[in-house]
């Protein structure tokens, strides 16, 4: 797959209205630090939420134009089941599948065909502005806790073919905006986590945070017959703390979405990596966990986790 490079420069060339009118990124504009945070913000959103479907986009130029990968978020996102082929390989077949694609995504947006800032024909031209347009409305639609950069906007050149000539317009067209809820949340998850600087202090301090966690993790598992006494070994294999979190997050996981008793490490790595999955889905920022750590038995890891499940949960 292709990597994002020079060639941008002169490959956002897409038809917005058929073949009179084209619309080009100014190359400046490809460089801006902002920009490419929202590139790099949404590729990894995507592998994140498809990570249990071994789907890996490497860039959304490439990536996206076939429809593969816009018809499992749409799934996951707002579990909208169609009926399309998996693997569209011509052309052809790419396009009917995204003019399925794209309608059942602008009814789940909400979305008016005239008004949507992407087609069919951009997407599958491999548009990088009509591809950031439709990830970012259904980041906002679908996980509106995501942060995404604000304000990031590009310099385009709108060039329309008349009967008197060429007409080039320049304009500033935005991509995100101001969000202060966005805001707020990314200065909390940009503070140093309080766990860190517990493991700098004496044991009993340790064993005190480990105990009132252990004795939050008890109360709300209670339900289910299950009692916690070692944090770092019943945690290891993923399995407890998927149940915590659909019992404090109020939702159930499916038993075929992983495994009940984890026999191999393999397995117990698919259950913590899905739980943090889960965590940063609903907004925990808990993105630097390894989940081989909590695998390992890693205590740092594994009470960072469950701090910050308690942080949100303690008063309810």
């Amino acid at each position: 797959m292709a990597d994002f490079g020079a060639e941008e420069e002169k490959g956002e060339f897409g038809s917005r209205q058929g073949e009179e009118r084209r619309t080009i990124i100014q190359p400046s504009s490809l460089e801006e630090p902002k920009f490419n945070k929202l590139k790099e913000v949404l590729v990894e959103w995507i592998n994140r939420t498809l990570k249990v479907e071994h789907i890996v986009v490497r860039t959304l130029e490439e990536d996206l134009y076939d429809g593969l990968v816009l018809h499992h978020l749409l799934r996951r996102l707002a579990g909208v089941q169609l009926h399309v082929e998996e693997i569209a390989l011509s052309s052809d077949a790419q396009v009917r599948k995204l003019e399925v694609i794209v309608t059942a995504l602008n009814e789940a947006l909400e979305m008016d065909e005239e008004t949507a800032k992407w087609n069919v024909k951009l997407i599958h031209s491999r548009d990088l502005l009509a591809t950031l347009h439709v990830l970012v409305a259904m980041a906002r639609r679908f996980q509106p806790d995501l942060l995404l950069p604000s304000n990031v906007s590009v310099e385009i050149i709108q060039c329309e073919v008349t009967k008197s000539g060429i007409k080039a317009d320049k304009q500033t067209e935005f991509i995100t905006f101001q969000s202060n809820s966005s805001e707020e949340l990314e200065r909390e998850s940009n503070k140093e986590c309080p766990i860190d600087e517990l493991f700098k202090l004496e044991a009993h301090k340790i064993e005190t945070v480990k105990k009132a966690i252990l004795h939050f993790a008890n109360k709300n598992m209670s339900s289910l017959g299950l009692n916690v006494t070692d944090l770092e070994k019943q945690f290891a294999d993923g399995v407890i703390l998927l149940l915590l979190i659909g019992q404090l997050e109020g939702f159930f996981i499916p038993l075929c979405d992983f495994f009940l008793c984890p026999a191999a490490s393999s397995e117990m790595l698919h259950n913590v990596t899905l739980a943090l999955d889960l965590l940063i889905d609903r907004g925990l920022p808990v993105q630097s966990v390894d989940p081989q750590d909590i695998v390992s038995q890693d205590v740092p890891a594994t009470v960072k986790v469950l701090y910050y499940l308690f942080k949100r949960h303690k008063n309810k």
